[in-house]
């Protein structure tokens, strides 16, 4: 059997920051440009003014002004960038708080990131396709909802997320933080440390060469579009019972079945091997009995053993990745803020 992905997470080494860096493209230019007007050529009668049409003067006056808003149109442009690039940066920063406010939560607390994993999958998969209802909107914050059977022993993270939200919303410029967001973004930091403590071990417990060793062989860059998928809403009411299994207690079959009515299928059930329950090892002794499963849990193994472990980390940022959208329509505009004007009439010259 192949090294656990969670059994790389050793609960006394130190995690590193995790940061993201967000690219903001540059805006683009519009010049005006200077432009001839030709206007219709205007004969005048002294002896008859009446023939000096005024559609003729209005002709010229719209031309003039038509080139005028045409020149000036690329500064509309120039100031519609600008306001999109404040808005990126805002969300950018915001997320690299958030990511630090929960890097340091999972640090004081590694013994709960199995917990933080299954709960953003099981927020996710209330998800149904035939009514477009649930998914990863936070609901599972509901107590009526984390009592659940399939939720059990998902509390303590639960209340780990509510006391980071808390300093979250303290800080935010943009209004609170949603659940929703809060659920998967956490399950990414525990990811990402649980990669990073790996490249740890591999180098003896020795935290800065592994810290190199994850720069140089880790996937670190695959989670661009996981980031820009940032501004999730919250539900407002816990979502219909019966939809997520109990992982513990279900068979393959009823494993494969769950993913299949999301759109997802073996590959990306043998690599959520550690979002199953709390116990990995036993996840995958289960699965590799399926002959649609196996081939992909003993990839994932074999990968898990490499240095790198590109196969295994790929698939699964790309897998947490599709989850955590499913059925949610995304705010690209959420956590941004009015920029504070400046009364030129209180400047000192």
């Amino acid at each position: 059997m192949g090294v656990s992905f969670l059994s790389t997470f050793p609960s006394l080494l130190p995690l590193v920051r995790d940061s993201s860096t967000t690219t903001n493209a540059a805006a683009t230019r519009y010049p005006s440009r200077a432009a001839p007007i030709c206007c219709n050529k205007i004969e005048i009668d002294v002896a008859d003014e009446d023939r000096f049409h005024r559609r003729d003067i209005l002709k010229c006056f719209g031309a003039t002004i038509g080139l005028e808003l045409i020149g000036s149109s690329g500064s509309f442009v120039g100031m519609a960038n600008a306001a999109d690039l404040i808005q990126r940066r805002q969300r950018s920063e915001f997320l690299s708080s958030v990511k630090e406010t929960l890097y340091k939560a999972i640090k004081g607390n590694p013994d709960l990131s199995p917990s933080i994993l299954t709960l953003a999958l099981n927020d996710a998969l209330t998800y149904d396709k035939a009514t477009k209802s649930g998914g990863p909107n936070g609901s599972i914050r509901f107590s009526s909802e984390i009592r659940r059977p399939e939720n059990k022993g998902l509390s303590a993270a639960v209340n780990l997320l509510e006391e980071a939200k808390k300093e979250i919303d303290s800080y935010s410029k943009g209004g609170p933080i949603s659940f929703a967001d809060l659920v998967q973004f956490a399950a990414q930091s525990a990811t990402k440390a649980t990669f990073l403590a790996s490249a740890i071990r591999k180098c003896g417990g020795n935290e800065q060469k592994g810290n190199l060793l994850y720069t140089a062989y880790g996937s670190n860059g695959q989670w661009g579009l996981f980031d820009r998928q940032f501004g999730r809403t919250d539900a407002q009411d816990p979502d219909p019972e019966g939809r997520v299994p109990i992982w513990e207690k279900a068979s393959v079959q009823e494993m494969k079945d769950k993913f299949s009515a999301v759109g997802f299928g073996p590959r990306q059930l043998a690599v959520l091997s550690a979002f199953l329950g709390p116990d990995q090892t036993a996840t995958e002794t289960l699965l590799a009995t399926d002959p649609d499963v196996s081939p992909w849990v003993q990839k994932y193994q074999r990968s898990r053993e490499t240095v790198s472990q590109t196969d295994y980390e790929v698939d699964l940022i790309t897998t947490l990745t599709k989850i955590s959208t499913l059925g949610q329509q995304i705010n690209y505009e959420a956590y941004t803020y009015p920029v504070p004007k400046i009364d030129i009439t209180k400047l000192k010259f």
